[in-house]
């Protein structure tokens, strides 16, 4: 039982990276008192991310200082629900991020739109090659809004961001340079895209020349200094390569730190409280509305923090475990189908092909960015004829290189000793002339892929860890399977003297033992049927409708994109119905 309690407050956002603070930036524009509790540490890009400090690769590349600290609380994983889960305890499959800012701070900066037919997926693949062509046991389904009713929403994060590309379709008008398979845009990106390297360019042309479409990646790393519609101001990327596990120190890298921080943290009725762990949203007795949350402070007191609107903005597996803890929304049964709450957990499917050159084509990978490359997407959602090939989704391909760090980024040919002279001088050979090509493949969504409450292992403050249950299914290890033909083929076609190849094989099972993807979603999945969902399609709670739930955990399936972008629209898509419609008359938008 909390031992003090605070004065309410009109909404409290639990977590506070780019969901809180956008909601932080909206709630507080509409004259709302809002308090944001963060558990980790404040970080600032000054001096928490200054130079030369974050560019320690020990220290953040491999110990992960900006990640979860998994000794205080995980996620225990299984790959089926007659196995035991055991506790993820080191850091490798996804990296999630701790402290203001989240994993805005230490992601790359692919900023993606999903197509119009991902977010109708289960509609699309119906009407075009019919209701059986969906395997047993896929429980895929719509997002329940629309590409047409978020594109506003994607327009204005992009421009928070500062993102760098080139459109590809402008008002239905498809525009050379950039992805023909695009839903419509109202406008050109922000800023034009980042300078192409040297092995984007060879990507770029071996696309071409089979037949595909090449564009340049959009990122959320500025090609030129940009004032955002805040006023904050971002500086040129300098393509140091760090910007995966680290912070930007150049203000380059859109966080919420560089876009909305300087601007959210000075009005006078918002409050930021960090290292405040929330253990609950607390529940009326009829168990219809909340009441606030309680959580434990940095000195160990259980604090009570009543509030008019709970806003949960935290990570995808946090968000859906404080539901489960909280028990708001009737949870999941694998075994008979029914309950929302931990329902249709989805991750990414990933592989890729890594190139060696001979020296007239030097590769120089110290020089990069985040997003700085080439894609194509031609073999991504529907966008190519699934009929023949029997399978639900697919993966954007690209070449980008985010750098050339010497501990995790130095790629060498296969057959090189592990260790002593002879990879010391593959090393000197290779580094130089090193490059890739990738996949970032869909997973669907499958009815005993889920998340539940441990009843075995808990956090340190003694409550149950969150129990993944995970495998890859036939589906989405035939869809990489494909996806990898495509890649060896472009591959192949830039010229390397040696590759090597990396997917998954058919009847492959999830390892958590190397880095694979921070892009875990679902659990809390949106959508307009309450026996589907768990929230509705403005990321409320069907049964308790003054909580909102921003972020992944909203995703049905996932798809082959960095989400987000995704992640930011649904965020401003649930701040206007939240201004537009709730504040006015309370109660369910849907």
């Amino acid at each position: 039982m909390a031992n003090i309690k605070k004065p309410s407050v009109d909404a409290v956002l639990v977590g506070f990276g780019w969901t809180g603070a956008i909601m932080g930036m909206e709630l507080t524009a509409a004259g709302l008192k809002v308090l944001a509790l963060e558990r980790g540490e404040n970080r600032d890009t000054q001096p928490d991310f200054a130079y030369p400090r974050i560019t320690d690769e020990l220290s953040y590349g491999i110990r992960g200082k900006l990640f979860q600290n998994l000794s205080r609380e995980t996620v225990t994983i299984r790959h089926t629900p007659a196995e035991v889960a055991v506790p993820y305890r080191q850091l490798a499959s996804f990296l999630p991020g701790d402290g203001v800012g989240g994993a805005g701070v230490h992601w790359n900066g692919h900023h993606w739109r999903p197509l119009p037919s991902d977010l109708r997926i289960r509609s699309n693949y119906e009407e075009r090659y019919g209701k059986k062509f969906i395997p047993e046991g896929m429980t895929i389904q719509d997002f329940g809004v629309s590409y047409e009713e978020l594109e506003p929403h994607f327009d204005q994060f992009e421009k928070i961001c500062g993102t760098s590309g080139k459109a590809g379709n402008i008002g239905g008008k498809i525009q050379p340079g950039g992805n023909p398979f695009e839903g419509a845009r109202a406008n050109e990106f922000p800023l034009p895209p980042l300078a192409s390297v040297n092995s984007a360019r060879l990507f770029e042309k071996a696309a071409r020349e089979l037949g595909y479409h090449p564009f340049p990646q959009a990122a959320a790393n500025a090609s030129r200094a940009y004032t955002n519609p805040h006023g904050a101001q971002l500086g040129p990327c300098n393509f140091c390569g760090f910007c995966e596990r680290y912070g930007c120190y150049m203000y380059s890298k859109a966080s919420p730190q560089t876009t909305l921080l300087p601007v959210l943290m000075k009005r006078p009725n918002f409050e930021l409280r960090t290292r405040s762990h929330v253990l609950r949203v607390n529940m009326s007795p009829d168990g219809k509305r909340a009441t606030g949350v309680t959580y434990v402070d940095a000195q160990g007191n259980e604090v009570e923090q009543p509030a008019d609107l709970v806003v949960l903005c935290a990570y995808q597996f946090h968000n859906v475990r404080l539901l489960l803890l909280s028990n708001i929304g009737k949870k999941y049964d694998p075994a008979t189908g029914e309950g929302v709450v931990g329902r249709n957990y989805a991750y990414q499917l990933n592989g890729g092909a890594s190139l060696f050159f001979d020296k007239d084509q030097p590769m120089n990978p110290f020089v990069g960015a985040g997003a700085s490359g080439s894609v194509i997407d031609d073999f991504d959602g529907d966008n190519f004829d699934h009929g023949p090939l029997g399978f639900v989704g697919g993966a954007s391909i690209n070449c980008i290189n985010t750098g050339g760090r010497p501990i995790q980024q130095l790629s060498l040919p296969p057959g090189t000793p592990n260790w002593g002279a002879g990879w010391k001088k593959a090393a000197k050979e290779n580094y130089l002339y090193q490059a890739g090509v990738g996949s970032q493949g869909s997973v669907m969504a499958y009815r005993d892929n889920y998340l539940d409450l441990d009843p075995t292992y808990k956090d340190v403050h003694g409550q149950p860890l969150l129990r993944m249950t995970f495998d890859w299914k036939a589906n989405d290890l035939a869809m990489t399977q494909f996806i990898g033909t495509k890649v060896e083929q472009i591959a192949r076609a830039m010229g390397p003297k040696q590759m090597k190849m990396n997917f998954q094989k058919a009847g492959a099972h999830y390892d958590v033992r190397y880095y694979q993807s921070t892009h875990n979603t679902g659990g809390a999945p949106m959508g307009t049927d309450p026996t589907t969902s768990a929230v509705n399609r403005f990321l409320q709670v069907w049964d308790v409708p003054n909580v909102f739930v921003m972020g992944a955990s909203a995703f049905p399936q996932n798809f082959g994109y960095n989400p987000t972008g995704m992640v930011g629209a649904l965020a401003y898509w649930a701040a206007k119905a939240i201004r537009e419609q709730y504040l006015k008359n309370p109660g369910a938008l849907a």
